[in-house]
């Protein structure tokens, strides 16, 4: 009966096999005497083989009154008119090979026809399952053929439980695999890299041709019996890879753009993007790459998937935020009359990222702003992140100021050691948007410390017209007491100690009060304590830089006083009546000859 060779009638009519009306006839010696009709397909059979192994058939022929009944119709036959052509041929004893890919729909058809061994031993019910328990269950391959086949047959294939036995088969073999698959990992460790990626399971890739629903399911049963989470992580990118296509393509940088009702298939793409989300392990030893997640979050945006699944994507990401790129943070919008990007989204992987940053100084105990803590450097890192991403977002002309304040207040003061990145963004935003007001001018600008600006930084602020007259006032007032402090040497101490002392706590404040304070006061001190670093290493390199001018400038000295008098004459600090003496002194020289002791004079001593 599982014989390859394939079945030819005596005498066949060229005429395609089925088609509408068409009578097929077993055999042309004997006269048939029933019509069997199978969704408009006839077959021209003989009742004797029919009823002598097919249950159904057997009460059909029963049950009409009509002795001479000659025609019969059988609806919703599992497979249809080729799968009942292969039963038939099983009841006349003719060889049909039973595979992978008819297997299921021959089992279906034989639990329709009910031809179970009630009517006759070894009936088609049985040797089917002889198939399955022997052949299809043991090869993964196979496994994963026949429930693929199970996508077109009705619910009669959950009654007979192919497909719970095909997936429990697939996750089983995977198992066995990735042992098999473990051994050659080891043996690829000395190769190439093309050698590597060829020790990857390969069923990863036969998974990819069944539906999101089986695929689930399948996914599911491999978790249980206890898959690698980095293999499951590889099958569902690969599933992405392959099944996520088609998708409409929407205008993202129309400003007045409408979003389409989404049609059928972007409905099934939506679905898909969902479960491979919800499918995605739990286990933090399975690294999800941050460009899939990125991608999959980019992909449920555009096709309005679930909330809840893209908030399990931006919780994912946030979990490690201190690793993206600033190309990963820039995802299109695509609501009507939005922004160009989309800010809530960044916005609130921002909210995650320091939950679960203050949840690990708690685990920790350490404080939030802790230079020790555990989340301090990727705090830092993030604080730079989002000030690029800030000035990459700020040219947006649709961008309101709540959004964009929102992105920058959402980080506390000791994410930012330097806020010249801070500057520039709010800088570009303020060239990006000019009708701003003078109130919206100062309330964006209130953000920027600075004392925490660089050189760089304060000497262009002081000459941009963009800036409020406060905040250019405050940045020469600043910039005036730094030199100042580079000029008597004092590097900042005498601020930092005025900080200290505004700061200390009263003795009448309660313990929580008393505690917020010197939590205050501790992080005041530790930005100081960066910023003097800083400060520090500006210092040296200036004067480094002054050593060298005057070596070059060792036999010019009036030369360089000059230069640095009208510096400092500039910032008007220094200014006194002693300030005359030595252009008096200077005059004097001029109109004696002879007296170099004068002369000498001009030196800076």
């Amino acid at each position: 009966m599982f014989s390859e060779n394939p079945f030819s009638s005596t005498k066949r009519s060229p005429t395609p096999k089925f088609s509408n009306s068409f009578t097929t006839r077993i055999f042309s010696d004997v006269a048939g005497d029933i019509t069997i009709v199978v969704d408009g397909d006839s077959f021209l059979l003989h009742k004797f083989p029919l009823v002598s192994r097919s249950g159904k058939i057997r009460k059909m022929v029963a049950d009409v009154k009509d002795s001479n009944v000659s025609k019969l119709d059988l609806h919703n036959l599992p497979g249809g008119p080729h799968t009942f052509e292969l039963a038939m041929k099983f009841c006349y004893g003719m060889n049909f090979e039973i595979t992978p890919a008819n297997v299921a729909h021959l089992r279906c058809a034989a639990e329709y026809l009910e031809m179970t061994e009630d009517y006759t031993e070894e009936n088609l019910i049985e040797r089917t399952e002889v198939y399955l328990n022997d052949v299809v269950v043991q090869s993964l391959e196979k496994s994963v053929e026949v429930l693929s086949t199970c996508e077109m047959l009705p619910s009669i294939a959950e009654v007979v439980g192919i497909p719970n036995r095909c997936i429990e088969a697939i996750a089983i073999n995977a198992c066995k695999e990735q042992l098999v698959s473990g051994l050659s990992r080891l043996d690829c460790d000395g190769e190439s890299a093309e050698l590597k990626s060829g020790c990857i399971e390969w069923w990863i890739e036969d998974l990819s041709v069944l539906k999101i629903e089986y695929y689930q399911r399948v996914i599911c049963a491999m978790e249980r019996v206890g898959v690698r989470p980095d293999s499951i992580v590889a099958s569902l990118m690969h599933y992405a890879q392959t099944s996520i296509k088609g998708i409409g393509k929407y205008q993202i940088w129309n400003p007045a753009k409408t979003k389409p009702s989404p049609s059928m298939a972007e409905n099934d793409q939506s679905t898909i993007v969902e479960t491979i989300v919800s499918l995605m392990p739990t286990e933090k030893s399975a690294s999800i790459p941050l460009s899939f997640l990125f991608g999959m979050l980019r992909m449920a945006i555009m096709l309005d998937a679930a909330i809840a699944c893209r908030l399990e994507l931006e919780r994912r990401i946030a979990f490690r935020l201190e690793m993206v790129s600033l190309d990963d943070l820039l995802i299109p919008s695509v609501q009507s009359g939005d922004s160009l990007f989309d800010v809530d989204a960044i916005y609130r992987i921002l909210v995650n990222f320091l939950q679960r940053i203050e949840e690990e100084n708690v685990v920790c105990g350490y404080e939030s702003e802790s230079l020790g803590s555990p989340g301090h450097g990727s705090l830092l890192k993030v604080g730079k992140l989002i000030d690029a991403y800030l000035a990459e977002i700020a040219p947006d002309p649709y961008l309101s100021l709540q959004k964009f304040i929102a992105m920058i207040e959402i980080l506390p003061d000791y994410a930012r050691v330097i806020d010249d990145g801070l500057y520039r963004a709010i800088d570009i935003y303020l060239k990006a948007h000019p009708i701003l007001s003078e109130h919206d001018c100062k309330k964006l600008c209130k953000f920027i410390d600075c004392q925490k600006l660089s050189q760089e930084a304060c000497n262009h602020a002081a000459q941009n017209d963009r800036l409020p007259v406060q905040m250019t006032v405050r940045v020469l007032y600043f910039e005036q007491l730094r030199l100042k402090n580079a000029v008597s040497g004092n590097s900042g101490d005498e601020f930092l100690s005025q900080k200290i002392s505004s700061g200390v706590p009263s003795a009448a404040m309660s313990p929580r009060d008393n505690y917020a304070s010197l939590r205050r006061e501790n992080r005041e001190l530790k930005l100081e304590i960066s910023r003097m670093r800083v400060r520090l290493s500006e210092l040296e390199k200036e004067q480094m830089y002054m050593k060298q001018g005057m070596i070059v400038k060792s036999g010019h000295g009036k030369t360089f006083f000059t230069s640095l008098s009208k510096g400092i004459g500039r910032i008007g600090i220094f200014s006194s009546p002693a300030g005359g003496r030595p252009q008096k002194s200077s005059r004097k020289s001029r109109g004696s000859e002879g007296k170099p002791g004068r002369s000498r004079r001009h030196s800076v001593s």
